[in-house]
C-alpha cells in the first residue's frame, strides 16, 4: 500500500483531535507527528493521561501551542493509584491546559485490575472531577451496567458531562450517557468491516452528540489499518462518519468541532 494510493483528504474546516496518546507513538518524531496533523487541518489535540507514570508527561506535552491534555488513571492501571495520585489529580486537574479528567473507567475485558478496584478508583475521579468541576473522559469495556450504575450516581454533580471515549457498548448504554448529556466519541474502529454495532450506535447518535478521535497509536482507520495511528488519519474518520450517516463531509466537520469545543471548554 503506497501513500499515493491513499491520499488524505485535506478539508476547508478544522479539526479537533479529542483523544489521542501522542506519549506513546514511539519512534515517531512529535514535532512531525503534529506537522502532519497539521497539514490536514488538525487545530487542537488532545493527549490523554492513563497512568501515574504518565500524568506529568501529558502535562509536559501541553506546552506545544497545538496540544492540551487530561489528567486521569485508565482501569488498567487502576491497581497503581494511590493516595498521592489523587493529590496530583486535584493539584494539576484543573491546570490551564487540562481539559478533564480521564481516561478513567472500567474496563471487564481484560481484566488487568481487580474489578471492586477499578469501580473504587472510578468513584474516586469522578469525585474529582466533580470537586474540580471538569469533564470526564471515560473507557468502558464490557462493563455497561456497572458503568451506568457508577455514572448515574454522579452524573447530576458533573456539569460539564464529558464523553464515553471508543465507544463500542450497546445502544442501551448510549441512550443513557446522551440522555445525560455526554457526548460519545468513534474512530478508527467505525471503518472496520466487522463493526456493524458500532456504526448502528453511530448512527442513532444526534449529531450533537459526538465528537472524533483517533486514539493513537492504536485504531488506525482503514486504509491504514496495521501502521501506528496518528491524528493525520482524522479525516478518514470524518469521511465514514458522513457516509454512516448520510450527511455531507461538512456537516460533520462543523458539528464534531463545535461539539467538541463545547465538550471540553477551552
Amino acid at each position: 500500500m503506497s501513500k499515493k494510493q491513499h491520499e488524505i483528504p485535506v478539508f476547508d474546516h478544522p479539526i479537533i483531535e479529542t483523544h489521542c496518546h501522542l506519549d506513546y507513538l514511539e519512534g515517531e518524531e512529535l514535532d512531525q507527528v503534529i506537522a502532519d496533523a497539521a497539514a490536514v487541518k488538525v487545530e487542537k489535540i488532545v493527549t490523554i493521561a492513563v497512568s501515574p507514570s504518565n500524568l506529568a508527561r501529558v502535562r509536559k506535552l501541553t506546552e506545544h501551542p497545538m496540544i492540551w491534555g487530561t489528567q486521569g488513571v485508565h482501569p488498567h492501571d487502576a491497581e497503581l493509584f494511590t493516595e498521592a495520585t489523587a493529590v496530583e489529580l486535584l493539584h494539576h486537574g484543573g491546570d490551564a491546559k487540562i481539559v478533564a479528567i480521564g481516561e478513567i473507567g472500567l474496563d471487564y475485558h481484560y481484566d488487568h485490575a481487580d474489578r471492586a478496584i477499578q469501580r473504587a478508583v472510578f468513584e474516586r475521579q469522578l469525585a474529582i472531577a466533580v470537586e474540580l468541576d471538569q469533564p470526564i473522559v471515560v473507557h468502558t469495556r464490557d462493563a455497561d451496567d456497572d458503568t451506568r450504575a457508577i455514572l448515574q450516581n454522579f452524573s447530576a454533580q458533573l456539569k460539564g458531562k464529558g464523553v464515553i471515549h471508543s465507544f463500542t457498548s450497546g445502544l442501551a448504554l448510549a441512550e443513557y450517557c446522551l440522555s445525560e448529556g455526554f457526548m460519545l466519541g468513534f474512530n478508527g474502529i467505525i471503518t472496520f468491516n466487522k463493526a456493524e454495532n458500532v456504526r448502528e450506535v453511530l448512527a442513532a447518535t444526534p449529531m450533537s452528540g459526538f465528537v472524533v478521535e483517533t486514539d493513537a497509536p492504536y485504531l488506525t482507520p482503514i486504509p491504514y489499518r496495521g501502521r501506528p495511528n496518528q491524528p493525520k488519519y482524522l479525516p478518514f474518520i470524518i469521511e465514514k462518519i458522513a457516509q454512516v450517516k448520510a450527511v455531507s463531509v461538512d456537516e460533520v466537520l462543523q458539528q464534531s468541532y463545535q461539539n467538541a469545543n463545547r465538550l471540553f471548554s477551552w
